[in-house]
């Protein structure tokens, strides 16, 4: 009989592992790490300064946000709206179905396997508590770690429209947490105007 605190660590263990195989590296205090991976240990932390005892599922729901993302390119679709958003339905199934793979597995029984792929997939973000509660962690981590670089990429009007959606996505608490972030000037004016 497999343990809860076993199937959990196995669990964690084969995410890591199979983000680990990212080709794409960053810099990170002085070493490079798997992209994916480097996400998905930020994820982890942020949700722990979210909340200091998550529920089990929202632990693995957060390690396993962008599983192998870089599986599904970007640009095997069509570089629009319409396109995006096929693109990211096609990786939340994919998400969905490894982790599903992972927890079995790892001695998981099919009702935690669901309610975690519930997350990974969104289906019920408007009406889920735990659902909402992740949305907020994706959004931090977001807005604390890629935000600067992103903001960089894009014109102001762009820039504006997704941090007003974004703004839009979390609860108050998410929101109170993202004004304690320490944003570059450049990121801080655009949140202002965002905002106002």
């Amino acid at each position: 009989m497999i343990s809860n605190s076993d199937r959990f660590n196995a669990t964690i263990n084969a995410i890591d592992a199979a983000n680990s195989e990212d080709p794409n590296v960053e810099v990170n205090d002085g070493e490079t790490i798997a992209r994916e991976l480097l996400y998905s240990q930020r994820m982890s932390e942020t949700l722990f300064q979210y909340d200091e005892n998550p529920d089990e599922v929202l632990q693995l729901a957060a390690r396993a946000q962008h599983i192998r993302r870089w599986s599904i390119p970007r640009n095997e679709y069509p570089m629009d709206r319409k396109g995006y958003l096929q693109w990211r339905t096609k990786l939340k199934l994919m998400h969905a179905q490894l982790v599903e793979e992972i927890m079995g597995n790892s001695g998981y029984q099919s009702e935690m396997i669901d309610k975690v792929k519930l997350l990974i997939t969104k289906n019920k973000l408007k009406t889920d508590p735990i659902s909402q509660q992740l949305e907020d962690v994706v959004c931090l981590v977001f807005l604390k770690y890629y935000f600067s670089v992103f903001h960089q990429k894009h014109d102001e009007a762009k820039i504006i429209s997704i941090l007003q959606k974004t703004w839009g996505k979390m609860t108050t608490k998410g929101r109170e947490m993202a004004m304690k972030i320490d944003f570059d000037q450049t990121g801080a004016d655009l949140i202002k105007k965002a905002l106002s």
